[in-house]
């Protein structure tokens, strides 16, 4: 199963053509796979259209995008010093470039410097009780590497901390955290079980063999089913957000195209192979489904 297994970091495009040390550290903050940087962002979104943002505060959007780009490329640094022992024990992760001895222990940690510095230029961009709130996220991401230790569902710790944006959004348009913010996050917070578990298909074999945990070895042989009731439980709770703010049946069959793409990706998921990094991957696409749906109940 491990030949199937597409590696984190391959140089590809643009990257490629980087020299040696920039190409370590794009690779480092996994900037040439731009999926991770896209789920952490469409909460962030969501939040904004969802709140009736989209329009008049169109630039906060994309503040939201550069923070997800930097403060992703961080947690994956961050991430990669934490876990760079294990990480040559598995094979997707073997040839990081902190694990291959690509990038030195002392220029991963002035990489991540230089990238939370322009998630503070971000952060400056918003008023400060939205400062706040994306400031209290600190914690959960900084403990994060350390859950797969710990628990056998570090997946769920990763949807708080990929979900914050939800509430970093929903602070600074609507000024205050408010019911429809705290059922946004909440629901992304099981959509982020659920894709990552998907995700975490990919590795069951070495995770099960160095001793970490994940929610794929937890759920066993009920992954279908598990990340099924997940994207339920998500739907269910962005069904009453969308609800709290526009109490009409527009609402509700805005999340049909997300609830159609999620329930496709469970109904033809393979746990072996390719699949699973390529329904993991379509949760870009699914994100900017729940996007128009926000921006459709936001803007009515």
């Amino acid at each position: 199963m491990t030949t199937n297994i597409v590696p984190d970091s391959e140089a590809r495009g643009l990257v490629a053509r980087l020299p040696v040390l920039p190409r370590a550290l794009a690779l480092l903050a996994r900037l040439d796979r731009p999926i991770g940087w896209w789920l952490l962002f469409w909460p962030g979104a969501w939040s904004v259209a969802l709140a009736g943002g989209a329009g008049e505060r169109w630039p906060l959007i994309f503040w939201l995008l550069a923070g997800s780009v930097a403060m992703r490329g961080a947690g994956c640094v961050f991430n990669d010093i934490v876990d760079r022992d294990l990480d040559r024990k598995v094979a997707r992760t073997a040839a990081r470039p902190l694990a291959s001895g690509a990038v030195s222990l002392r220029t991963a940690w002035a990489w991540l410097l230089a990238l939370c510095l322009v998630g503070l230029i971000v952060l400056l961009q918003l008023r400060l009780y939205a400062q706040v709130v994306a400031l209290a996220s600190l914690a959960l991401v900084a403990a994060y590497p350390f859950m797969k230790r710990i628990t056998g569902w570090p997946q769920l710790w990763l949807g708080l901390v990929f979900s914050w944006a939800a509430l970093v959004g929903w602070s600074e348009v609507a000024g205050a955290l408010t019911l429809p913010g705290l059922l946004l996050y909440a629901g992304s917070i099981f959509w982020v079980v659920g894709y990552d578990t998907i995700y975490a298909l990919q590795d069951r074999e070495d995770d099960a063999l160095i001793g970490i945990g994940s929610s794929a070895l937890s759920m066993g042989r009920h992954v279908r089913g598990g990340v099924t009731l997940c994207y339920i439980l998500a739907l269910t709770l962005w069904a009453i957000a969308l609800w709290q703010v526009r109490p009409q049946l527009l609402a509700l069959l805005a999340l049909l195209p997300m609830a159609a793409h999620l329930l496709w990706q469970t109904g033809t998921l393979r746990e072996d192979g390719a699949d699973p990094l390529v329904k993991f991957r379509s949760n870009r696409f699914a994100g900017l489904l729940m996007f128009l749906a926000c921006l459709v109940v936001g803007s009515a």
